[in-house]
């Protein structure tokens, strides 16, 4: 892909808050943005609304908790999209409650951390027939109060709803660290990068969380001064897939200021290669991708 050519995006997460920002900035600017939601209505709305963007957007339902419907999503963008230039990994639940996919994976984990795994390792070959691939992963700054216990890595003790999306979104500066490491390491172009929104109160994120972090979000919405709004958001995460920057820059952590350093704990690469073999162990894939 040329700095002249128009790119084809999947996004993950896109019929809602800075995803849906995204996805419309995206196919304004002429691009091709697949957009991954569970929600039918939301995402027909989305495809309406836009039709009169220079860019075209597609809705395709799959609801990325099971390893199944990763694996045919990934199926249905090889055989639809001849090449994928940008794949963004938006997608994210919050659950107050502990509850298991149908694959016996804790469900916060299983969507914002395993989903984006596995779904870049099967994207893999796609994103590799483009001049110059990007990948964009949505993190947060809740990782800097994350840990690993990998003994214990899906809450089946001491679930606590807020830790495990913390813990998720460390999962998810760590895969894109280590994938940038060891994209760099044979040589190849494709660039991994992710980005902390900030706090961002009017997203859809924790519409099934508790009431009384609902009460709060609510709250927090109201304040000016408290978070980031869902446009200022949406054009980070837009930026990220289309400026020229990040296509040469990789393994970068990127917030509403710029790049900034990530947690020690997420840098560790003890840590990023532990967790690389165990998500590699929960999804079926062998652990020596990329190759």
């Amino acid at each position: 892909m040329t700095d002249s050519e128009l790119p084809t995006i999947l996004l993950t997460g896109g019929t809602s808050g800075i995803g849906r920002v995204a996805a419309r900035q995206l196919a304004s600017s002429g691009s091709t943005v697949a957009v991954v939601g569970r929600n039918a209505s939301r995402g027909e709305t989305l495809v309406s609304e836009s039709r009169s963007l220079a860019g075209t957007i597609d809705f395709l339902q799959y609801d990325l908790a099971t390893q199944d419907a990763v694996r045919a999503l990934a199926k249905h963008v090889r055989e639809s999209y001849p090449t994928l230039d940008v794949l963004i990994h938006n997608a994210g639940v919050s659950v107050p409650d502990r509850t298991e996919t149908t694959d016996g994976i804790e469900k916060t984990l299983a969507v914002n951390h395993l989903a984006p795994y596995l779904l870049t390792c099967e994207l893999l070959e796609t994103l590799r027939m483009g001049a110059r691939g990007r990948v964009v992963v949505t993190a947060s700054g809740l990782h800097t109060r994350a840990t690993f216990d990998f003994d214990n890595l899906q809450f089946e003790a001491q679930y606590d709803s807020l830790d495990a999306y913390a813990r998720s979104k460390l999962c998810n500066v760590a895969f894109t660290l280590e994938l940038a490491d060891r994209l760099r390491e044979i040589n190849e172009p494709i660039t991994v990068n992710c980005l902390h929104p900030g706090f961002v109160p009017e997203t859809g994120l924790f519409r099934d969380a508790a009431l009384r972090k609902r009460i709060m979000i609510r709250l927090a919405a109201v304040l000016p001064w408290v978070g980031t709004s869902v446009e200022a958001g949406g054009s980070l995460l837009s930026g990220l897939a289309t400026d020229p920057t990040y296509r040469t820059e990789t393994g970068l952590y990127v917030g509403p200021e710029g790049p900034t350093e990530p947690s020690e704990t997420a840098r560790d690469r003890k840590n990023r290669i532990k967790l690389w073999e165990e998500s590699a162990s929960l999804v079926g894939v062998d652990s020596s991708w990329p190759a």
